[in-house]
């Protein structure tokens, strides 16, 4: 079968690499988990009786695209608590799995500034003052589990030198809004602006505290899904033109008064209401260098962020959530979809929900609201003191492990997916260190695909993809 042609274009990098060809898979059955793979051959190769899909790239300048700067996932209480429970040498070989090259290496995580529905009981933020007003902040705290954050968070960057870490709140203190409190109600869950300076501060001392503990915080956004307001869970709603003013008028001013270089990204939320925060940068774009989307809207198409791009071609955009479960399954291939779609649409990252859970997907909130299903990609067992990497994982760390921090996107077209569900997605980079392209194809059908691979430069790779697989192809520098 050949699909409209798929160009990807790509660049030579800055120094030629002298590699062999190189192939990694991760399966639907299991049989592969970031395994090597038979290799690409130069060449148009022997298909045998199996189907064809032809890809060619352009590895030319004019096709490059966004920067990649990390992948990863979400670091909750739950995920701090989880792996602080593994016994010393197992948390080690986690970290060192999760955050070095000997396994995903991980270049970006998200964490929960206070709680979030992913904590055990109770809610709290880091200046509860025991739900009276405190102006002056003289009660912030980041308490025993703001202090284990940071220290994990701290132990991973030490991991992981290039981490980009993005900051997300569900709620502020409770005292800073209408309705007085935490969790409980959506009536007037809102910010009370009387306290927008607070609020702007809250930030502040937030980033100093966690920066004081070694984990520099390098973005954040203002609030975690902006228009889900719910009542069992830390959450709080804010309008589009008033995160833009907020931003303009108090948290970005506050941000640099303080000395602090944090970036603030736009809106945390839903692919269905770009205009959130295209009203977010024309009031602060000054301030909000990128934008941030998750994954839920009931008709998801990520070309919603191309689109976007081409509105505004100067800001960045990642995909920042999209769960993972077990106990509501989500496909085998879902975490390689919901990389390979932002990757596609100009996404310079991406992080699922959440990194770490027990095996009862919590510990959580009670309540309905709260998420009692979202699995992590580790589930760790508190009580054997072992854990388990996930399916997910191992698709996520099909891009991570060979897109690296600085990796270029490249342009092009013909993925395709059919009705059914079945198809075959691609999308190629070049590692600007070494010059090395690296190729990850998504193939959602039951049966073995042969993929041919045609370069303009004049080079020709073939190879068979493994049936409802992810395959990541690392080729040499062009011309090498």
């Amino acid at each position: 079968m050949y699909p409209p042609a798929l160009t990807l274009l790509l660049t030579p990098g800055l120094v030629a690499a002298a590699i062999q060809p190189q192939a990694y898979a991760s399966s639907a059955d299991g049989r592969y988990k970031l395994s090597s793979y038979s290799a690409p051959v130069r060449g148009t190769g022997t298909p045998g009786s199996n189907s064809t899909w032809k890809l060619t790239i352009d590895d030319t300048p004019s096709g490059r695209k966004q920067t990649i700067k990390g992948f990863g996932a979400a670091v909750t209480d739950s995920t701090v608590s989880v792996f602080n429970a593994l016994p010393s040498a197992q948390r080690t070989a986690l970290l060192n799995t999760l955050m070095t090259t000997a396994g995903a290496n991980f270049a970006m995580m998200r964490h929960t500034i206070a709680s979030s529905d992913l904590s055990a009981n109770p809610a709290y933020s880091y200046d509860d003052s025991n739900g009276q007003t405190d102006l002056s902040l003289s009660n912030f705290n980041l308490g025993d589990r703001g202090n284990a954050m940071a220290s994990l968070l701290a132990e991973m960057r030490r991991l992981q030198p290039s981490l980009t870490i993005l900051g997300s709140p569900w709620s502020p203190p409770g005292w800073m809004k209408l309705n007085r409190v935490i969790q409980g109600t959506t009536v007037n869950n809102n910010l009370d602006h009387a306290y927008a300076s607070q609020f702007a501060q809250y930030f502040v001392k937030y980033l100093q505290a966690y920066q004081a503990k070694g984990a520099k915080i390098d973005a954040i956004t203002i609030q975690n899904e902006p228009l889900n307001s719910r009542a069992q869970m830390p959450t709080m709603y804010i309008y589009a033109d008033e995160a833009g003013d907020l931003i303009q008028n108090n948290i970005g001013p506050a941000l640099r008064n303080a000395g602090l270089d944090t970036k603030i990204w736009a809106y945390d939320h839903n692919t269905d209401q770009p205009s959130y925060p295209s009203t977010v940068l024309s009031q602060a774009g000054g301030y909000v260098p990128a934008v941030a989307w998750h994954c839920y809207a009931s008709s998801l198409d990520w070309s919603v962020l191309t689109t976007f791009h081409n509105a505004h071609p100067g800001v960045e955009q990642y995909m920042t959530e999209c769960w993972t479960s077990a106990r509501q399954p989500t496909p085998w291939n879902w975490a390689a979809s919901f990389t390979m779609g932002p990757l596609q649409n100009w996404a310079s990252g991406v992080t699922a929900w959440v990194l770490g859970t027990d095996t009862n997907d919590g510990p959580h909130l009670t309540g309905s609201d709260a998420c009692d299903k979202c699995t992590g990609l580790v589930t760790v067992d508190t009580a054997a003191g072992t854990y388990s990497l996930r399916g997910d994982y191992y698709m996520m760390a099909q891009f991570s492990k060979f897109m690296r921090k600085g990796a270029v996107v490249m342009s092009g077209t013909g993925s395709w997916t059919y009705g059914d569900g079945s198809g075959l997605e691609s999308v190629a980079a070049t590692n600007e260190d070494d010059g090395s392209r690296v190729v990850v194809i998504e193939n959602k059908f039951g049966n073995e695909i042969y993929v041919t691979v045609e370069a303009k430069s004049g080079e020709v790779w073939s190879g068979l993809v493994y049936r409802n697989s992810v395959v990541t192809w690392v080729l040499p520098a062009a011309g090498v």
